[in-house]
């Protein structure tokens, strides 16, 4: 299987779900990792690829592909079985996309909420009362998948969902980390607290981290 071209910004929760797809489905591949600080992604080459200058993007012998969850969708079909992205069962695989669903469309805009008020423009500190209603908004949203937690991963085995949601949760984590005395009140309970040690232990994991993180 001759590799295929993966572009890359550290940091993208995005990029990070498909590199992991790449890692878990031990599909070969040329990462080419753009520069945000640089516009990279903003490039006239790069445009050309994807017109809207988002990554992750793919370039699979001469087959180009953009948005995070259609590429992993692919990857599942490029090279199916084990080890799955998705689950054979038909509801639990319809299960897990739910979920991937719901990270993008619930999690992520309360994420991204709250981490701009976290990195403030220099010298504006944040605004205590904003940071407060962000803060409780993604806590709401994140309590109903600590609800829905009953196992070691999201649905089931190790899936496409945990490798959704557990980029999105480490980008909050390091915001979090990051603001020190500005950091709201504690966002996981205990299940996903767990969850997303059990997820930062793996080797994959350790192996796609942001660069920029290390």
């Amino acid at each position: 299987m001759a590799p295929l071209t993966f572009y890359y910004g550290s940091g993208s929760p995005y990029a990070w779900r498909v590199w992991y797809a790449l890692e878990h489905k031990g599909i070969p591949y040329d990462i080419k990792i753009l520069s945000f600080d640089k516009e990279e992604q903003k490039r006239p080459d790069f445009l050309a690829l994807n017109p809207r200058g988002k990554v992750p993007v793919i370039v699979d012998d001469g087959f180009v592909l953009y948005e995070s969850a259609a590429i992993v969708e692919y990857l599942e079909d490029k090279k199916p079985g084990e080890p799955r992205l998705f689950a054979a069962d038909a509801r639990q695989r319809a299960v897990q996309r739910r979920m991937m669903r719901e990270a993008d469309q619930y999690v992520a805009p309360a994420l991204t909420a709250l981490a701009l008020l976290l990195r403030p423009a220099a010298g504006e500190p944040a605004a205590p009362d904003k940071l407060a209603a962000a803060t409780a908004d993604l806590q709401k949203e994140l309590a109903l998948w600590e609800a829905g937690l009953s196992g070691d991963y999201l649905a089931g085995a190790l899936s496409a969902a945990d490798f959704t949601l557990y980029p999105q949760v480490a980008l909050v984590q390091r915001f979090l980390a990051r603001a020190k005395a500005a950091a709201p009140a504690p966002l996981l309970g205990p299940k996903l607290t767990a969850w997303a040690k059990r997820l930062a232990a793996l080797a994959i994991t350790q192996k796609t981290l942001p660069p920029h993180w290390k």
